[in-house]
């Protein structure tokens, strides 16, 4: 008998990480992690969660735009099947009326990947796998069918996409056996939020290599002789043989970023991260032609499309997808399919509450089923607010643990949602009332 969605509640939940400045950066100097949530719920009393990753203001807007989508979810069947999950992907990001709102961008695009996300972690819920898993043991066939080729055509076909996924089939049982026993490498950004002192960031970075990653991110942007300073101070803490990634986090125009970046190279950054616009596809390209640093950027870009143009144009070295930027996990098939026919390894952004929990499984999925490799390829960590999920993610020796519980991982405590919602939950009761006295 199947089941039927009757619920849907969205939340609109926030955490004071300003008042650390955890996440801090040159163009976010306060955020607050913040998450518009989305619960599916059906007749037999099974869960679908997912969610949009803000910085604090502006995240009830998040929660309008996944609210607007109600009518689409409530009363149809409960997803199962890759045909169910595409079905709802394509009649979400196909609606003429909300398309107009984008196309494929922005708050409504993000809207849409929550509910999707929502949807997957129901599916793989009823079908007892973790989402990466779910995903795995799907055919060539059934994975093509999730992705929507209008406009990518010209860069990946249906057929080219059949041949990258059957190539990877032999194999596939192997490969996830090998990262449940090892996992998955993982690189820390703990230690470089910008608004760090320089005796934390040196005493984290160092705990870091201790704790077995073997890269890890500074934030820059904010000022060069302090981000000089940063790097040297970060390189000796380090030693020669740990990458040090840097990220800008959109701060500058081209010919900043080169002049920058030639500034930082004598301590060796492995890449650097979001340049400039998110949107300049020829600026990337010609950031990455203008000095000898690799370029990474996607945490920001709106849809497969970017990726693909980004792809086409030489313009990064490493693609990082985002698990709540894009339409969910049908648009990120898409853009690991498109990594893999262009031979560029993904090294996802997770920078964000939440963020950690989701983007891991397309990582595992992409090992397994897509690029069979993780050479090269690292996923972002950040020690920042897991214990507020139901299942969190598990580092050992700075690698991911293969998640096994059912769904995907994007379960938010109940109590975390009540204490944390905004503005009347008594996290946000608390502060105002803190604010009130002091002023």
């Amino acid at each position: 008998m199947s089941q039927t969605v009757t619920g849907f509640e969205v939340h609109d939940i926030r955490f004071p990480t300003s008042e650390q400045l955890d996440g801090s950066d040159a163009m976010n100097p306060d955020p607050d992690y913040s998450a518009a949530y989305v619960v599916l719920r059906t007749t037999d009393g099974a869960e679908g969660h997912g969610f949009c990753f803000t910085i604090g203001r502006g995240n009830e807007v998040t929660a309008a735009a996944i609210e607007a989508l109600r009518p689409y979810v409530v009363g149809r069947p409960a997803p199962r099947t890759a045909a169910d999950l595409a079905a709802l992907y394509f009649e979400l990001t196909h609606d003429s009326q909300l398309r107009w709102l984008g196309p494929e961008k922005g708050v409504m695009h993000m809207a849409a990947g929550a509910v999707v996300n929502a949807a997957w972690d129901l599916a793989a819920g009823y079908a007892g796998k973790p989402v990466w898993e779910f995903l795995a043991g799907m055919t060539p066939e059934e994975l093509v069918s999730l992705v929507d080729f209008r406009y990518l055509s010209d860069a990946l076909t249906p057929d080219e996409a059949l041949a990258i996924l059957r190539a990877a089939r032999p194999g596939r049982d192997e490969r996830a056996a090998r990262l449940r026993e090892r996992g998955y490498p993982a690189y820390t950004t703990s230690p470089g939020w910008l608004g760090y002192a320089d005796s934390k960031l040196v005493g984290l970075a160092q705990q870091a290599v201790a704790d077995g990653f073997e890269q890890i991110k500074l934030k820059v942007g904010g000022d060069l002789d302090d981000d000089v300073r940063r790097m040297k101070l970060a390189r000796e803490a380090v030693g020669p043989d740990i990458r040090i990634a840097v990220d800008a986090n959109q701060r500058w125009d081209v010919a900043e970023a080169v002049r920058w970046m030639a500034a930082l190279a004598p301590y060796e950054p492995h890449w650097i991260e979001e340049p400039t616009s998110p949107d300049d596809i020829l600026g990337h390209a010609a950031i990455r032609a203008g000095q000898p640093v690799k370029v990474a950027t996607g945490e920001h870009v709106a849809n497969r499309v970017v990726f693909k143009q980004l792809l086409q144009a030489g313009a990064v070295d490493f693609v990082q997808i985002d698990a709540a930027r894009v339409a969910g996990v049908n648009e990120n098939v898409a853009i690991l399919l498109l990594a893999a026919k262009f031979g560029v390894p993904v090294c996802p952004h997770a920078g964000g509450v939440g963020l950690c929990e989701l983007v891991q499984h397309l990582s595992m999925f992409d090992f397994v089923a897509v690029s069979g490799s993780w050479d090269d390829r690292v996923i972002e960590y950040v020690d920042h607010l897991h214990e507020h999920f139901a299942d969190p993610v598990v580092i050992v020796s700075g690698r991911y643990s293969a998640p096994t519980a059912p769904g995907f991982s994007a379960r938010m405590l109940p109590a975390s949602i009540a204490e944390h919602s905004y503005p009347d939950g008594p996290v946000w009761q608390a502060r105002r009332t803190t604010e009130e006295i002091s002023s």
